[in-house]
């Protein structure tokens, strides 16, 4: 029976974290030297897929019985994908919210 590899976890929350820290002020003066906006989200949402699709690949070796894929792995990856989704959900309501602000706003 494998352990999950909680430093492999802990470490791959440290570098979202670092993600997130970035100058955003480079972001909102026009500023070349950072990724642009457009590409931070693209790469979000790009990371979610692979996450929900790598778990439903191992949900599915379990179902068919692979014996090198065990339950814990499983519910951790498919409880990783379902987080992230979550979060991205809620940016994309504020993003939402925000763009329908900046919309009613009188000129």
């Amino acid at each position: 029976m494998s352990t999950v590899d909680i430093n492999q976890l802990l470490h791959q929350m440290r570098h979202m974290a670092a993600m997130a820290d970035k100058k955003p002020n480079a972001m909102l003066e026009g500023n070349d030297s950072g990724p642009a906006f457009g590409n931070i989200l693209k790469d979000s949402i790009n990371s979610v897929n692979e996450l929900q699709q790598g778990a439903n690949e191992l949900a599915t070796k379990f179902e068919v019985g692979d014996p090198s894929v065990n339950l814990t792995e499983v519910m951790v990856e498919l409880q990783k994908a379902s987080v992230s989704f979550e979060a991205m959900k809620q940016v994309r309501n504020k993003l939402l919210n925000a763009y329908k602000d900046v919309m009613s706003m009188q000129v």
